[in-house]
C-alpha cells in the first residue's frame, strides 16, 4: 500500500476522525484518556496514534509517566479540512 493509500485509509475511519477532532479542540490528554473519550480499547488507540505519528499528524510530549498528545502543525490543518468537510455534509 502507498503511503498516500495508507494515510486515506487512516484518516477516513470514525476513530482516527474523532482523535483528530477532539484533539484540534484544544484537549491535553494521553492515550488512556483519549481511548475512552473515543470509546475505543486502548490497543486499538495506541496504534492510530503510532501511525498518525509516523505521517506527523501528532506529536507527544513526556511529561512523568504520561505522554501527552499534540497535534503538529499539519495534523491541525488536517483536522480543519476534514471537520469542515463533516461539516458540509451534515449541512447537505
Amino acid at each position: 500500500m502507498s503511503e498516500t493509500n495508507e494515510l486515506q485509509d487512516l484518516l477516513f475511519h470514525e476513530k482516527p476522525v474523532k482523535i483528530l477532532n477532539y484533539l484540534l479542540r484544544g484537549n491535553d490528554t494521553y492515550a488512556a484518556d483519549l481511548a475512552k473519550k473515543i470509546d475505543a480499547t486502548y490497543s486499538h488507540t495506541v496504534k492510530i496514534l503510532q501511525r498518525m505519528e509516523n505521517h506527523e499528524l501528532i506529536e507527544f510530549e513526556e511529561r512523568g509517566r504520561k505522554k501527552y498528545i499534540h497535534l503538529t502543525d499539519i495534523g491541525e490543518k488536517v483536522s480543519t479540512k476534514l471537520l469542515e468537510a463533516y461539516t458540509e455534509v451534515q449541512n447537505t
